[in-house]
Parts: C-alpha cells; structure tokens; sequence
C-alpha cells in the first residue's frame, strides 16, 4: 500500500529545473533510498515533501491527502519527520529539551495554560518528558539528557536529529544523509538503528551518498540525475543498471 506518492512533480528556481516530472511511491513499512550525484535534486524532493518548497507543477500524496498547500507544521502534524542535511539543532539547549521541541507539535494546551500552570498543561508536559526520553533511549542518547547539544559528538548529534524527528510520532521518516561525517562504526550502528525504526512501523525515505548503507538497508531506490529520475529498482536492480552507473562513472570517453 503507497504511503507517499509523487506524481510528475517539477520544481524550477529561476531559469533552473531542480526537478523534472519526478514519479515515484514509497510503500508503507518500507525503507526506501533517494540517490544520485550531487546536484541531482535529491534535497530539493525531500523539500517538496515536507513543505519548504511548493512544486511548480505535479502532486504529492500522502496517506491519499494532498500536501501542495499545507504548511510545514500541519504536514508534521499529519506524520511526516525529517532530518537535515546539515545538522540544525538548539546548541545551547539540553539534549532534552532538543527532542521536546518535536514532542510540542503532538500538545494541544496553548500558551494560555502553561502561563496559568493548569493541570492539564502539568499532565501534558509530564507525558512529553516521557516521551522525549523514550527517543532518547531508542537512539541511545538517555544517559546525555541534561547535556547541552553542542557538547555531544559529531555522530551523536546525528543521532539527536533522528530522536527529535522520532519525537513527532511519524509515519514516515524522512533522513538526508544521516550517514554524513560518520566513521565506520557509527555508520554501522545508524544502520541497526534505520532498522529498529522500521521494525517500529516507521517507513523510511533517505538520501544517502554512501552506497554500502544504501544496499544493506533499502528494499527500493529511486535514482536522480540532473533532477530527472532515470531508474528506479531492487538494490541489485540498481547496481546493474547502466546508467546509474554511467551518472556516477561517467563514460570511458568522459
């Protein structure tokens, strides 16, 4: 069953097509990946999606609702979480209160209450810290809580990115590069972690440049090349296909 759905979806800036009539579904309960060579179009789809950009031209579904005219917080609110391609957290916050920023779009009390300190206000805030701390704990970050941000490791705040997005209760994960700047092991553990989420009933779309997680954890990807979409296939569909790796080889003449 299509969780997501584009539909010859196109988007220019300028004189430039990011991306041309792009097609393709994400299956629910799948993880599937989001390649091709820098400049593909790849971060401009993810923006698409998740409502920073609205297409030119084309549809995208989600859960058969239409998201062209929806703001970013109603498009969370529906289930779609993100990552970023360069990392975007509160440095001087806590850990803590990084992942209660995600936990705030599932609260229903205004400002009104949490001036007044009402009772339900209290209850609601006790249930985000549980909450946040769950995610905290399933990226293993439970012992950093009270830690500010900007003091955890590079691959660690990677993974605070992914607790915060988690914290929404998506239906769908959105991650770009959530690979980046990791070393091997790191690289290793976010791969158990993608499928841990998985294993949570959580699709997942990423972009990711290194191809080694790509084809251990995607069951479908979907490959750009100067914003048009020029395959689409199994892990090993994808590494036979000529022109993928023509995009990412060149040719001999090249």
């Amino acid at each position: 069953m299509s969780l997501l759905s584009l539909r010859r979806v196109t988007k220019s800036f300028g004189g430039l097509t990011a991306v041309h009539s792009v097609s393709f579904e994400v299956d629910s309960g799948t993880i599937v990946g989001l390649i091709g060579p820098n400049g593909a179009g790849k971060t401009t789809v993810f923006n698409l999606i998740t409502g920073i950009y609205r297409p030119d031209q084309g549809e995208i579904l989600f859960n058969n609702t239409s998201l062209l005219r929806l703001p970013t917080h109603r498009i969370i609110a529906l289930g779609i979480g993100r990552t970023f391609q360069t990392i975007r957290l509160f440095q001087n916050l806590t850990v803590l209160e990084n992942v209660l920023a995600g936990c705030h779009c599932r609260m229903r009390c205004g400002a009104v209450s949490a001036m007044l300190g009402l009772a339900r206000h209290r209850k609601e805030e006790k249930k985000a810290i549980e909450q946040a701390m769950n995610a905290l704990a399933f990226v293993g970050l439970e012992k950093s809580a009270l830690q500010q941000a900007k003091n955890l490791s590079y691959g660690n705040q990677r993974l605070l990115e992914v607790a915060r997005a988690l914290a929404t209760e998506p239906k769908l994960l959105i991650l770009d590069e959530p690979a980046g700047g990791m070393n091997e092991q790191e690289t290793a553990a976010l791969i158990d972690l993608i499928r841990k989420i998985q294993e949570q009933g959580v699709t997942v779309l990423l972009i990711e440049h290194d191809m080694n997680l790509v084809m251990r954890v995607c069951e479908k990807i979907v490959v750009l090349e100067y914003g048009s979409k020029i395959a689409e296939g199994s892990p090993p569909e994808i590494k036979a296909n000529p022109r993928v790796i023509e995009a990412y080889l060149g040719t001999e003449e090249d």
